[in-house]
């Protein structure tokens, strides 16, 4: 169900709102990239600094102008268990497909505190969930031997894996087996995870060229590694200036860049200074890509 190309949403804000229509826009254009699921309110679309009531009406927006065309996996995790299950049971109403759930941040709990606040959610929503490990945001490592452990439970499906660590990655297929979903969480690593056994991204670049994502992934799957190899190369550019400092800021001003949402975050999230090489580079990139056209001046 959480296989392929999935897009990290950004979450479009004006005037301090969540901008409804970018977001819809934003949808549309993913399916019709040929993305193969969406994942709102994760970090890439600024989910601590959203309200609870903000959380919902993302997802009830997304899953509205996805119309059950493709999987929607919500984030919805917390550091703390009771709020995680509170998010999710609400997601869960809206009909999502599963919930994306962060290692708990701060608390630095222990490999057993992970399988208890995991297991805790799982048992309490019912639902797929795929859970995600980013020690570099987190502070906490959901290590391979303790992914095992909780692959065993009927509701945790996947891990969103963003360590950028092959060899982690080849022991978490090696210990979870082969239906386990293994998503690189990190648009640098998709062909290096692919190789050793991955399902798939959770991409912020897809954000910008959903469809290049999509074929660098189709082509891993279908074995076509030459082509996989050249797609890779192809966004490396553009990855790099999309990770040139704390992301999400320099997707969100690509997105502005080509029109597509206004260049809107919330503290302490900023935006980059106009004379900052970073942007030159970004828009260097998305006119190597072809956008040039979409750039606005």
């Amino acid at each position: 169900m959480f296989r392929g190309a999935l897009t990290a949403l950004v979450t479009p804000f004006r005037d301090g709102r969540v901008d409804d229509e970018a977001l819809v826009r934003l949808v549309e254009a993913q399916i019709r990239g040929g993305i193969h699921g969406l994942v709102p309110c994760g970090t890439t679309g600024e989910s601590p600094c959203l309200s609870y009531a903000e959380h919902i009406h993302v997802i009830e927006v997304v899953m509205r102008a996805a119309a059950g065309r493709v999987p929607v996996l919500a984030g919805a995790g917390s550091n703390c268990t009771r709020e995680a299950i509170e998010l999710s049971r609400a997601c869960k109403e809206l009909g999502v497909a599963g919930t994306l759930q962060i290692t708990p941040y701060y608390n630095k709990p222990t490999q057993e505190g992970l399988v208890a606040h995991f297991t805790e959610i799982a048992d309490a929503v019912g639902q797929p969930i795929v859970l995600y490990n980013v020690p570099g945001r987190t502070g906490v490592d959901l290590q391979p031997e303790t992914l095992a452990r909780l692959a065993k439970h009927p509701h945790i499906v996947g891990v969103k894996e963003a360590t950028g660590d092959m060899i982690r990655a080849s022991r978490v297929r090696e210990l979870c087996g082969p239906d386990f979903t293994l998503l690189s969480g990190d648009d640098f690593t998709l062909l290096p995870l692919m190789v050793v056994g991955g399902d798939g991204v959770i991409s912020v670049g897809s954000n910008v060229v959903p469809q290049l994502f999509v074929g660098l992934v189709e082509a891993a799957r279908a074995g076509r590694w030459d082509e996989a190899r050249t797609l890779h190369y192809k966004l490396l550019p553009l990855t790099r200036a999309l990770f040139s400092t704390s992301s999400p800021i320099p997707v969100k001003h690509a997105m502005a860049m080509l029109g597509r949402m206004a260049l809107e975050m919330r503290t302490p999230l900023v935006p980059l200074g106009d004379d900052r090489s970073e942007l030159s580079q970004l828009r260097r990139e998305l006119e190597a890509l072809g956008l040039g056209g979409e750039l606005q001046r």
